[in-house]
C-alpha cells in the first residue's frame, strides 16, 4: 500500500551539456498534461492530445507512462512536491501546520482544479485514484510518518499513537472543506485543527513543545 513507484535510473558513459532531449520531452509532456487537464478535465483528456500539445509522438508518452491516469498523477505530483516537503523545526505542531498550510495554498491555486479532476475522476476510474495514491499521496505520507516519529522521540506524541488515524484526522478535514466547500480553508483553520488533533495525541492530552509560528 505504501510502496513507492519504481525509480527511474540509467547509466550513460557521456552526456552532452544541458538536459538530454528525452528529459526535455518528458517535461514537455508533463506540462502539456497539466495544461490540457485544467482546460478539458480528465474524461476528455487523451494521450494523443497530450502528445500533440507536447510535440512528441504518442509512443514517447507511453515510454514513461502506461496510461493517462499515471501521467496525470505524475504531472500533478511533479508540479507540487517541491512545495509540500515537511520541515524539521523541532516542534511537531509547527512542522505539520507549515506543511498543511502549503497544501491549502496548492488547493486554493489553479492546481486545485486539477486536484478536483483527479479526485472526481478517480471515483469511476480505479486506475486514476490508484495512481494518485501511489504517485502523490504515499510519498507525502512517508514524509509525514518521519515527522511524527521525530515527535514521538521528542516526547510530543504518545509512543503507541496510531499514525494513520492521526494523519487522517489532520488531513481529512482539509479535503472535506476543499470538496464540500461548506467553509473556508484558512491559516486559522489549520492552526486550530493542528491544536485540536495534536493536543489530543500528546502524552498528557496537550502539546508539550513548541508554538505555532
Amino acid at each position: 500500500m505504501r510502496q513507492k513507484g519504481p525509480a527511474r535510473s540509467g547509466i550513460h558513459a557521456k552526456r552532452p551539456p544541458g538536459r538530454p532531449r528525452s528529459e526535455q520531452a518528458r517535461l514537455a509532456i508533463l506540462r502539456s498534461a497539466l495544461s490540457l487537464l485544467g482546460k478539458n478535465g480528465f474524461s476528455d483528456l487523451t494521450i494523443e492530445a497530450v502528445a500533440a500539445h507536447a510535440k512528441v509522438g504518442k509512443a514517447t508518452v507511453y515510454r514513461w507512462w502506461p496510461d493517462k491516469a499515471a501521467l496525470i498523477a505524475d504531472a500533478f505530483a511533479s508540479s507540487t512536491t517541491p512545495r509540500l516537503h515537511f520541515p524539521d523545526t523541532g516542534s511537531v505542531r509547527t512542522d505539520m501546520s507549515q506543511q498543511m498550510r502549503q497544501l491549502v495554498k496548492v488547493f486554493r491555486s489553479p492546481r486545485g482544479r486539477i486536484v478536483s479532476a483527479l479526485l472526481g475522476g478517480g471515483q469511476s476510474d480505479k486506475n486514476l485514484i490508484a495512481a494518485f495514491r501511489q504517485r502523490f499521496l504515499w510519498p507525502r505520507r512517508e514524509e509525514a510518518y518521519a515527522t511524527l516519529r521525530r515527535a514521538v522521540q521528542r516526547g510530543e506524541l504518545r509512543k503507541n499513537i496510531d499514525m494513520d488515524l492521526l494523519l487522517d484526522s489532520l488531513y481529512g478535514p482539509i479535503y472535506m472543506r476543499f470538496l464540500i466547500r461548506h467553509d473556508n480553508l484558512t491559516p486559522e483553520f489549520i492552526d486550530g485543527l493542528c491544536r485540536l488533533v495534536l493536543d489530543g495525541a500528546s502524552p498528557n492530552g496537550k502539546a508539550k513543545h513548541g508554538r505555532l509560528q
